[in-house]
């Protein structure tokens, strides 16, 4: 099978040439061969640390943030879980509520959700005065 080859010419230091007369003193090897071996590393190398620099910290950032969300997305999902378990477990065995608590609740509610839509729309963190509980209607 014949393989076609571009011929190239082009200069080397001559401690780099002698370097290279004396690799191919031993037979079989060639200056070609030696020549094309070594840039073909030097490019795949090249290629590879370019991108590694590039974008290998950035990945790296993005998933140590990613490692970081999704552990505290666990964690409030139990701790969510451990809630609605433990207060479906206190009123289990309680008598419906009159429509004056139903009021009351659905008000704490609303307050609750007006609380949580402040704290998401800031930008700075909350306030202690925020966690205060607000006076609620009957």
């Amino acid at each position: 099978m014949k393989t076609f080859k571009t011929r190239h010419q082009f200069y080397l230091p001559d401690a780099l040439s002698e370097k290279l007369d004396a690799l191919t003193a031993s037979p079989g090897t060639s200056k070609t061969a030696i020549l094309t071996d070594a840039l073909n590393a030097w490019l795949d190398r090249k290629a590879g640390n370019e991108l590694d620099q590039r974008f290998g910290p950035r990945l790296d950032r993005l998933s140590r943030t990613d490692e970081r969300l999704e552990r505290k997305i666990d964690a409030l999902t139990e701790v969510l879980g451990v809630f609605v378990q433990h207060q479906l477990t206190l009123v289990a065995h309680q008598p419906p509520f009159d429509p004056d608590t139903a009021q009351l609740g659905l008000t704490r509610y609303r307050r609750l959700m007006e609380l949580v839509e402040r704290r998401l729309a800031r930008t700075n963190p909350p306030s202690p005065q925020d966690a205060l509980p607000g006076k609620e209607g009957k």
